[in-house]
């Protein structure tokens, strides 16, 4: 059985430049479910205390992460590798989206394979003997006027479309199951009550099609028991202040 390593595919730092941005792209790892991280010749050597500080508590992806010297031994058995980059490349290689990449991420770690995202450095990109390497070139729809990015959002948007497949949690989505519709009824009438005693439906030729959108609209909004219990709550606080007041 793959281990939750081996069940998310890698992601790969090739020279990264500054500490900071190695621990933000270990926190937005750790926030959607990945936790393989692979460095390759970090320009301030490593460790750096930076990276822990910037991790905003994600220290077992940098404590586990896999530092190496030279590009290719960071790729250790990966059997498919995208290239992270926003400049065109004069290399036949597929392209694909984030989207696109982690669906065939999936289909390739449900085959017994490993899958790895590998991103350039800060200032420079990835050079073109990494790309070189890679199965296919993973590229953001950015605007081509403005098409940096940092590289732990780079990292953030890749790891999200990793994790975006996966149902909310449980504890929050939200427990919305409509109310039946007697009790919805039972709303309707009891305003159309109150307000018919208000004087609301005039002129009274124009009154039944007043009533269906109110119908309408309150049928529309899918209300649940508890929202169904305020609205009469109010109804009841408006008609009594309505019945003092007379």
């Amino acid at each position: 059985m793959l281990n939750k390593r081996e069940n998310a595919p890698a992601i790969v730092l090739a020279r990264p430049q500054m500490g900071e941005n190695i621990g933000a792209a270990a926190r937005v790892m750790r926030n959607f479910g990945l936790s393989e991280m692979r460095i390759s010749a970090p320009r301030d050597g490593w460790p750096n205390e930076k990276a822990w500080t910037m991790s905003a508590g994600a220290t077992d992806v940098l404590d586990s992460a896999r530092v190496t010297e030279e590009f290719t031994e960071a790729l250790e058995g990966l059997t498919l590798v995208f290239a992270a980059t926003a400049r065109r490349r004069d290399l036949m290689k597929p392209v694909v989206t984030a989207r696109e990449a982690m669906a065939q991420a999936r289909e390739e770690i449900a085959s017994g394979g490993r899958a790895g995202v590998v991103f350039g450095a800060e200032a420079s990109g990835l050079m073109n003997e990494e790309v070189a390497v890679a199965d296919a070139i993973l590229t953001l729809p950015v605007d081509p006027e403005f098409s940096s990015l940092n590289l732990a959002q780079a990292v953030a948007v890749t790891a999200y479309e990793w994790k975006a497949g996966d149902p909310l949690p449980e504890d929050f989505a939200m427990n919305h199951v409509p109310a039946d519709k007697a009790a919805l009824t039972g709303l309707m009438s009891h305003l159309e009550t109150e307000l018919e005693a208000a004087g609301f439906f005039f002129p009274p030729e124009k009154a039944e099609k007043m009533k269906l959108n109110l119908r309408s609209t309150l049928t529309r909004g899918r209300l649940t028991d508890q929202e169904i219990h305020t609205f009469r709550g109010a109804i009841k606080a408006l008609a009594e202040k309505r019945r003092r007041a007379q």
